[in-house]
Protein backbone atom coordinates (compact mmCIF):
# COMPACT_ATOMS: atom_id res chain seq x y z
CA UNK A 1 0.00 0.00 0.00
CA UNK A 2 2.43 2.52 0.98
CA UNK A 3 5.00 1.65 -2.68
CA UNK A 4 1.31 2.65 -4.35
CA UNK A 5 0.67 5.67 -2.79
CA UNK A 6 4.44 6.87 -3.44
CA UNK A 7 3.81 5.92 -7.14
CA UNK A 8 0.15 7.82 -6.56
CA UNK A 9 2.32 10.50 -5.46
CA UNK A 10 4.77 10.90 -8.31
CA UNK A 11 1.80 10.80 -10.48
CA UNK A 12 0.39 13.58 -8.79
CA UNK A 13 3.49 15.58 -8.81
CA UNK A 14 4.20 15.29 -12.10
CA UNK A 15 0.94 16.27 -13.84
CA UNK A 16 1.14 19.37 -11.50
CA UNK A 17 4.02 20.34 -12.52
CA UNK A 18 3.20 19.85 -15.70
CA UNK A 19 0.21 21.98 -15.21
CA UNK A 20 2.28 24.41 -13.57
CA UNK A 21 4.70 25.17 -15.88
CA UNK A 22 2.50 24.92 -18.89
CA UNK A 23 0.64 27.69 -17.07
CA UNK A 24 4.20 29.72 -16.47
CA UNK A 25 4.54 29.09 -20.30
CA UNK A 26 1.33 30.20 -21.71
CA UNK A 27 1.64 33.35 -18.86
CA UNK A 28 4.73 34.41 -20.01
CA UNK A 29 4.00 34.82 -23.46
CA UNK A 30 0.56 35.46 -23.75
CA UNK A 31 0.44 38.61 -20.58
CA UNK A 32 0.34 42.09 -21.38
CA UNK A 33 3.63 43.95 -20.50
CA UNK A 34 6.35 41.81 -22.43
CA UNK A 35 6.81 39.00 -19.14
CA UNK A 36 9.45 37.56 -21.39
CA UNK A 37 11.06 40.25 -22.64
CA UNK A 38 14.07 40.18 -21.02
CA UNK A 39 14.87 36.69 -22.98
CA UNK A 40 13.24 37.33 -26.60
CA UNK A 41 14.66 40.88 -26.80
CA UNK A 42 17.72 41.79 -24.64
CA UNK A 43 19.12 38.19 -23.78
CA UNK A 44 18.46 37.48 -28.07
CA UNK A 45 20.27 41.13 -28.93
CA UNK A 46 23.47 40.17 -26.81
CA UNK A 47 23.35 36.28 -28.76
CA UNK A 48 22.74 37.60 -31.94
CA UNK A 49 25.69 40.01 -31.99
CA UNK A 50 28.03 36.84 -31.09
CA UNK A 51 27.10 34.76 -33.72
CA UNK A 52 26.52 37.49 -36.48
CA UNK A 53 29.84 39.91 -34.90
CA UNK A 54 31.89 37.66 -32.97
CA UNK A 55 30.79 40.29 -30.14
CA UNK A 56 30.35 38.66 -26.98
CA UNK A 57 29.37 40.82 -23.93
CA UNK A 58 31.25 39.70 -21.20
CA UNK A 59 34.10 38.53 -23.01
CA UNK A 60 34.39 41.51 -25.46
CA UNK A 61 32.96 44.13 -23.49
CA UNK A 62 31.63 45.21 -19.73
CA UNK A 63 28.53 43.15 -18.98
CA UNK A 64 26.01 43.87 -16.17
CA UNK A 65 26.01 39.78 -14.92
CA UNK A 66 29.23 37.25 -14.55
CA UNK A 67 30.07 36.21 -17.44
CA UNK A 68 28.73 32.47 -17.51
CA UNK A 69 25.42 33.45 -17.40
CA UNK A 70 26.00 33.18 -21.14
CA UNK A 71 25.95 29.92 -21.47
CA UNK A 72 22.21 29.36 -20.46
CA UNK A 73 21.48 31.74 -23.31
CA UNK A 74 23.36 30.48 -25.68
CA UNK A 75 21.72 27.10 -24.75
CA UNK A 76 18.33 28.63 -25.08
CA UNK A 77 19.23 30.02 -28.91
CA UNK A 78 20.49 26.62 -30.41
CA UNK A 79 17.31 26.67 -31.84
CA UNK A 80 18.49 30.24 -33.81
CA UNK A 81 18.80 33.17 -32.29
CA UNK A 82 14.71 33.78 -33.24
CA UNK A 83 13.24 30.98 -31.55
CA UNK A 84 15.16 31.81 -27.85
CA UNK A 85 11.64 32.20 -26.42
CA UNK A 86 11.00 28.78 -26.84
CA UNK A 87 14.39 27.29 -25.93
CA UNK A 88 14.33 29.52 -22.76
CA UNK A 89 11.53 28.16 -20.95
CA UNK A 90 12.47 24.71 -22.67
CA UNK A 91 15.49 25.27 -20.78
CA UNK A 92 14.10 26.42 -17.41
CA UNK A 93 11.94 23.79 -17.66
CA UNK A 94 14.18 20.79 -17.74
CA UNK A 95 16.44 22.60 -14.67
CA UNK A 96 13.72 23.20 -12.74
CA UNK A 97 12.59 19.30 -13.59
CA UNK A 98 16.42 18.38 -12.23
CA UNK A 99 16.13 20.24 -9.13
CA UNK A 100 12.34 18.53 -8.24
CA UNK A 101 14.60 15.06 -9.11
CA UNK A 102 17.97 15.74 -7.01
CA UNK A 103 15.01 17.05 -3.69
CA UNK A 104 12.10 14.87 -4.15
CA UNK A 105 13.55 12.40 -1.22
CA UNK A 106 13.39 15.29 0.98
CA UNK A 107 10.33 15.93 3.08
CA UNK A 108 9.27 18.64 5.89
CA UNK A 109 7.01 17.47 8.65
CA UNK A 110 6.11 14.38 6.44
CA UNK A 111 5.70 16.59 2.98
CA UNK A 112 7.74 16.46 -0.01
CA UNK A 113 9.94 20.09 0.30
CA UNK A 114 9.08 20.16 -3.73
CA UNK A 115 5.07 20.69 -3.32
CA UNK A 116 5.82 23.81 -1.45
CA UNK A 117 8.43 25.23 -4.46
CA UNK A 118 6.02 24.47 -6.79
CA UNK A 119 3.40 26.43 -5.41
CA UNK A 120 6.11 29.01 -4.87
CA UNK A 121 6.81 28.93 -8.70
CA UNK A 122 3.19 29.50 -9.43
CA UNK A 123 2.47 31.67 -6.83
CA UNK A 124 5.20 34.07 -8.25
CA UNK A 125 3.43 33.49 -12.00
CA UNK A 126 6.13 34.20 -15.05
CA UNK A 127 9.00 35.53 -13.75
CA UNK A 128 9.59 32.57 -12.10
CA UNK A 129 10.60 31.24 -15.70
CA UNK A 130 11.43 33.78 -17.55
CA UNK A 131 15.19 35.84 -16.48
CA UNK A 132 18.39 34.69 -15.67
CA UNK A 133 17.75 34.47 -12.30
CA UNK A 134 15.55 32.04 -12.79
CA UNK A 135 18.73 29.28 -13.79
CA UNK A 136 20.37 30.69 -10.72
CA UNK A 137 17.94 29.28 -8.70
CA UNK A 138 17.17 26.70 -9.77
CA UNK A 139 21.15 25.66 -9.71
CA UNK A 140 21.03 26.71 -5.89
CA UNK A 141 18.07 24.56 -5.30
CA UNK A 142 20.30 21.62 -6.64
CA UNK A 143 23.24 22.67 -4.40
CA UNK A 144 20.79 22.38 -1.40
CA UNK A 145 20.37 18.95 -1.93
CA UNK A 146 23.97 18.32 -1.41
CA UNK A 147 24.55 20.55 1.27
CA UNK A 148 24.65 17.60 4.21
CA UNK A 149 26.02 14.79 2.24
CA UNK A 150 28.56 16.80 -0.28
CA UNK A 151 29.22 19.86 0.80
CA UNK A 152 32.24 20.30 -1.73
CA UNK A 153 29.86 19.55 -4.69
CA UNK A 154 27.11 21.61 -3.51
CA UNK A 155 29.93 24.85 -3.08
CA UNK A 156 31.08 24.11 -6.31
CA UNK A 157 27.23 24.23 -7.31
CA UNK A 158 26.17 27.39 -5.95
CA UNK A 159 29.58 29.09 -7.55
CA UNK A 160 28.27 27.65 -10.80
CA UNK A 161 25.35 29.60 -9.38
CA UNK A 162 27.53 32.51 -8.80
CA UNK A 163 28.90 33.16 -11.86
CA UNK A 164 25.55 33.06 -13.29
CA UNK A 165 24.10 35.36 -10.85
CA UNK A 166 26.03 37.46 -8.02
CA UNK A 167 23.99 36.48 -5.36
CA UNK A 168 24.57 32.58 -4.67
CA UNK A 169 27.83 33.36 -3.65
CA UNK A 170 26.23 33.94 -0.02
CA UNK A 171 25.60 30.50 -0.05
CA UNK A 172 28.91 29.17 -0.32
CA UNK A 173 29.96 31.60 2.40
CA UNK A 174 27.31 29.74 4.90
CA UNK A 175 28.46 26.21 4.04
CA UNK A 176 31.71 27.39 5.85
CA UNK A 177 29.85 27.15 9.03
CA UNK A 178 30.25 23.24 8.89
CA UNK A 179 33.25 22.04 10.82
CA UNK A 180 35.77 19.69 9.22
CA UNK A 181 34.75 20.20 5.79
CA UNK A 182 35.89 23.96 5.38
CA UNK A 183 38.59 22.35 3.03
CA UNK A 184 35.84 20.68 0.66
CA UNK A 185 33.95 24.34 0.21
CA UNK A 186 36.65 26.09 -0.86
CA UNK A 187 37.72 23.21 -3.09
CA UNK A 188 34.79 23.26 -5.02
CA UNK A 189 34.30 27.02 -5.27
CA UNK A 190 38.17 27.40 -6.35
CA UNK A 191 37.79 24.41 -8.77
CA UNK A 192 34.50 25.88 -10.97
CA UNK A 193 35.79 29.50 -10.26
CA UNK A 194 39.43 28.33 -12.07
CA UNK A 195 38.15 26.56 -14.99
CA UNK A 196 35.39 29.47 -15.47
CA UNK A 197 38.50 32.34 -15.40
CA UNK A 198 41.03 30.44 -17.21
CA UNK A 199 38.19 29.94 -20.60
CA UNK A 200 37.24 32.96 -20.42
CA UNK A 201 41.11 34.48 -20.15
CA UNK A 202 41.42 31.72 -23.32
CA UNK A 203 38.93 33.93 -25.16
CA UNK A 204 40.36 37.47 -23.78
CA UNK A 205 37.88 38.36 -21.97
CA UNK A 206 40.05 38.83 -18.97
CA UNK A 207 39.76 42.35 -18.90
CA UNK A 208 35.94 42.38 -18.51
CA UNK A 209 35.65 39.64 -16.14
CA UNK A 210 34.66 41.16 -12.98
CA UNK A 211 32.69 44.35 -14.95
CA UNK A 212 29.17 43.28 -13.71
CA UNK A 213 30.44 44.82 -9.95
CA UNK A 214 31.38 48.13 -11.60
CA UNK A 215 27.88 47.83 -13.91
CA UNK A 216 25.62 47.78 -10.81
CA UNK A 217 27.45 51.29 -9.29
CA UNK A 218 25.88 53.68 -10.69
CA UNK A 219 22.15 52.69 -10.66
CA UNK A 220 19.67 55.02 -9.44
CA UNK A 221 16.20 53.65 -7.62
CA UNK A 222 14.46 51.05 -9.09
CA UNK A 223 10.85 51.29 -8.22
CA UNK A 224 10.29 48.18 -7.07
CA UNK A 225 13.03 48.08 -4.48
CA UNK A 226 11.65 48.79 -0.92
CA UNK A 227 13.72 51.79 -0.65
CA UNK A 228 11.81 53.15 -3.80
CA UNK A 229 8.55 53.05 -1.76
CA UNK A 230 8.06 56.41 -0.04
CA UNK A 231 9.13 58.13 -3.54
CA UNK A 232 7.37 56.22 -5.13
CA UNK A 233 4.54 57.59 -2.92
CA UNK A 234 5.77 60.92 -3.41
CA UNK A 235 5.26 60.59 -7.24
CA UNK A 236 2.08 59.37 -6.98
CA UNK A 237 1.72 62.72 -4.55
CA UNK A 238 2.58 64.47 -6.98
CA UNK A 239 5.40 66.03 -5.15
CA UNK A 240 7.29 67.99 -7.74
CA UNK A 241 10.71 66.33 -8.76
CA UNK A 242 9.32 62.86 -8.17
CA UNK A 243 8.67 60.50 -11.21
CA UNK A 244 9.26 57.61 -12.80
CA UNK A 245 11.55 57.13 -15.26
CA UNK A 246 13.63 54.60 -18.18
CA UNK A 247 17.05 54.46 -17.58
CA UNK A 248 18.25 53.36 -21.38
CA UNK A 249 21.62 52.53 -19.97
CA UNK A 250 20.26 50.03 -17.70
CA UNK A 251 16.98 49.31 -19.26
CA UNK A 252 15.37 49.78 -15.88
CA UNK A 253 12.56 52.31 -14.61
CA UNK A 254 13.61 54.37 -11.75
CA UNK A 255 12.09 56.65 -9.91
CA UNK A 256 13.81 60.36 -8.93
CA UNK A 257 13.42 63.22 -6.68
CA UNK A 258 14.84 64.66 -3.60
CA UNK A 259 16.27 62.46 -1.54
CA UNK A 260 16.62 59.48 -3.98
CA UNK A 261 20.39 59.93 -4.58
CA UNK A 262 20.59 59.74 -0.79
CA UNK A 263 19.11 56.50 -0.68
CA UNK A 264 20.87 54.73 -3.31
CA UNK A 265 23.53 55.76 -2.03
CA UNK A 266 22.92 54.34 1.44
CA UNK A 267 21.83 50.51 0.11
CA UNK A 268 25.45 49.31 0.00
CA UNK A 269 26.34 50.64 3.53
CA UNK A 270 23.18 49.36 4.59
CA UNK A 271 23.26 45.72 2.91
CA UNK A 272 26.69 45.30 4.18
CA UNK A 273 25.87 46.22 7.75
CA UNK A 274 23.04 44.09 7.52
CA UNK A 275 24.87 41.34 6.04
CA UNK A 276 27.77 41.47 8.73
CA UNK A 277 24.77 41.34 11.69
CA UNK A 278 23.61 38.60 10.28
CA UNK A 279 27.25 36.75 10.09
CA UNK A 280 27.81 38.47 13.71
CA UNK A 281 24.56 36.65 15.33
CA UNK A 282 24.91 32.96 13.54
CA UNK A 283 28.68 33.21 14.62
CA UNK A 284 27.06 33.63 18.49
CA UNK A 285 24.82 31.31 17.62
CA UNK A 286 27.23 28.80 17.24
CA UNK A 287 29.78 29.46 20.14
CA UNK A 288 26.35 29.25 22.28
CA UNK A 289 26.24 25.50 21.05
CA UNK A 290 23.32 25.80 18.38
CA UNK A 291 23.09 23.04 16.05
CA UNK A 292 24.71 24.42 13.05
CA UNK A 293 22.11 22.46 10.62
CA UNK A 294 20.09 25.20 12.41
CA UNK A 295 21.64 27.79 12.06
CA UNK A 296 23.15 27.50 8.29
CA UNK A 297 19.65 27.71 6.63
CA UNK A 298 18.73 30.67 8.85
CA UNK A 299 22.26 32.90 8.11
CA UNK A 300 21.27 31.73 4.26
CA UNK A 301 17.85 33.40 4.69
CA UNK A 302 19.30 36.52 6.79
CA UNK A 303 22.06 37.17 3.41
CA UNK A 304 19.25 36.70 0.79
CA UNK A 305 17.07 38.50 2.46
CA UNK A 306 18.97 41.28 3.21
CA UNK A 307 20.32 41.28 -0.61
CA UNK A 308 16.57 41.91 -1.85
CA UNK A 309 15.35 44.41 1.40
CA UNK A 310 18.31 46.50 1.11
CA UNK A 311 19.04 46.43 -2.39
CA UNK A 312 18.45 49.37 -4.71
CA UNK A 313 17.05 47.38 -7.67
CA UNK A 314 14.65 45.28 -6.40
CA UNK A 315 13.37 43.41 -9.91
CA UNK A 316 10.87 41.47 -9.30
CA UNK A 317 12.32 38.50 -9.89
CA UNK A 318 14.70 38.58 -7.14
CA UNK A 319 11.74 37.20 -4.82
CA UNK A 320 12.33 33.12 -6.62
CA UNK A 321 15.77 33.91 -4.78
CA UNK A 322 13.87 33.28 -1.45
CA UNK A 323 13.29 29.77 -2.89
CA UNK A 324 16.68 28.41 -1.33
CA UNK A 325 16.83 29.36 1.82
CA UNK A 326 13.49 28.48 2.88
CA UNK A 327 13.74 24.75 1.39
CA UNK A 328 17.01 24.83 2.73
CA UNK A 329 15.21 25.46 6.00
CA UNK A 330 12.89 23.15 5.42
CA UNK A 331 14.86 20.06 4.72
CA UNK A 332 17.09 20.91 7.84
CA UNK A 333 15.46 18.84 10.70
CA UNK A 334 11.97 18.90 12.47
CA UNK A 335 13.14 21.37 14.47
CA UNK A 336 14.07 24.09 11.42
CA UNK A 337 10.98 23.39 9.33
CA UNK A 338 8.93 24.17 12.33
CA UNK A 339 10.61 27.62 12.55
CA UNK A 340 10.64 27.89 8.36
CA UNK A 341 6.77 27.24 8.07
CA UNK A 342 5.60 30.85 8.73
CA UNK A 343 8.00 32.34 6.39
CA UNK A 344 7.50 29.68 3.98
CA UNK A 345 3.41 30.83 3.99
CA UNK A 346 4.46 34.90 4.24
CA UNK A 347 6.93 34.06 1.32
CA UNK A 348 3.66 32.49 -0.98
CA UNK A 349 1.85 35.66 -0.19
CA UNK A 350 4.63 37.53 -1.47
CA UNK A 351 5.17 35.78 -4.06
CA UNK A 352 1.30 36.68 -5.08
CA UNK A 353 1.95 40.02 -4.28
CA UNK A 354 4.43 40.17 -6.81
CA UNK A 355 2.64 38.48 -9.57
CA UNK A 356 -0.09 41.11 -9.15
CA UNK A 357 1.64 43.84 -9.71
CA UNK A 358 4.14 42.12 -12.42
CA UNK A 359 3.59 42.16 -15.07
CA UNK A 360 -0.14 42.49 -15.44
CA UNK A 361 -0.47 45.36 -13.62
CA UNK A 362 3.29 47.00 -14.00
CA UNK A 363 1.82 49.89 -16.49
CA UNK A 364 -0.05 50.89 -13.11
CA UNK A 365 3.34 50.92 -11.16
CA UNK A 366 4.79 53.10 -14.08
CA UNK A 367 2.06 55.56 -13.76
CA UNK A 368 2.19 55.50 -9.93
CA UNK A 369 -1.60 54.17 -9.43
CA UNK A 370 -1.90 54.27 -5.49
CA UNK A 371 -4.25 50.93 -5.50
CA UNK A 372 -1.14 49.10 -7.12
CA UNK A 373 1.37 51.18 -4.75
CA UNK A 374 0.08 49.47 -2.23
CA UNK A 375 0.23 46.07 -3.28
CA UNK A 376 4.09 46.78 -3.83
CA UNK A 377 4.02 48.21 -0.18
CA UNK A 378 3.16 45.63 1.60
CA UNK A 379 5.13 43.26 -0.74
CA UNK A 380 8.10 45.48 0.42
CA UNK A 381 7.25 45.28 3.96
CA UNK A 382 7.25 41.54 3.58
CA UNK A 383 10.24 41.50 1.95
CA UNK A 384 11.82 43.86 5.28
CA UNK A 385 9.91 41.60 7.84
CA UNK A 386 11.51 38.22 6.45
CA UNK A 387 14.94 39.75 6.55
CA UNK A 388 13.18 41.34 10.45
CA UNK A 389 12.13 37.55 11.17
CA UNK A 390 15.59 36.03 10.03
CA UNK A 391 17.12 38.06 12.59
CA UNK A 392 15.64 37.60 15.13
CA UNK A 393 15.44 34.06 15.59
CA UNK A 394 19.10 34.14 14.57
CA UNK A 395 19.58 35.84 17.91
CA UNK A 396 16.73 33.54 19.47
CA UNK A 397 19.01 30.63 18.67
CA UNK A 398 18.61 27.73 21.38
CA UNK A 399 21.94 26.86 22.80
CA UNK A 400 23.19 23.02 22.35
CA UNK A 401 21.39 22.06 25.70
CA UNK A 402 18.31 23.26 25.55
CA UNK A 403 18.14 22.33 21.39
CA UNK A 404 19.14 18.16 22.84
CA UNK A 405 16.30 18.45 25.41
CA UNK A 406 13.21 19.79 23.03
CA UNK A 407 14.44 16.80 20.69
CA UNK A 408 14.31 14.19 22.94
CA UNK A 409 10.97 12.66 23.68
CA UNK A 410 10.03 12.54 27.46
CA UNK A 411 10.70 8.73 27.50
CA UNK A 412 14.32 9.39 26.75
CA UNK A 413 14.00 7.21 23.45
CA UNK A 414 15.16 8.03 20.01
CA UNK A 415 15.03 11.90 18.99
CA UNK A 416 12.31 12.83 17.03
CA UNK A 417 14.87 14.51 14.48
CA UNK A 418 15.91 11.47 13.16
CA UNK A 419 13.72 10.95 10.39
CA UNK A 420 14.04 10.44 6.46
CA UNK A 421 15.60 12.97 4.06
CA UNK A 422 16.83 15.04 7.04
CA UNK A 423 19.81 17.36 6.35
CA UNK A 424 22.88 17.92 9.07
CA UNK A 425 24.61 20.88 7.97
Amino acid sequence: MQVRFRWVEAALFVAAFVLVHAFLWWANTSLPNLPLGDVTRTYREWIEAGHRDHYWVGVDSDWVYPVFAIVPMAAAALGGAASIGTGWLLLMTVLDAAAVAVLWRFRALGVRVVWWWLLFLLALGPIALGRIDAVATALALVGVAFVATRPAVASAVFTVAAWTKVWPAALVGVLLLRRGHRRGVFTGALVVTALIVLVDVLYGGAAHLLSFVSQQSGRALQIEAPLATPFMWAAAAGVPGAAVYYDTGILTFEVSGAGTHAAAALSTPLMAVTVLAGIVLALVAVRRGARRAEVAPLLALVLVAALIATNKVGSPQYVGWFAVPVVWGLVAGRASARRFVPVAVALLVTAVLTQVFYPTFYDQVLLVRPWVLVVLTIRNLLEVGVLVWGLVLLARSPSGRSARTRELPSDGGVPVEVERGRMDA
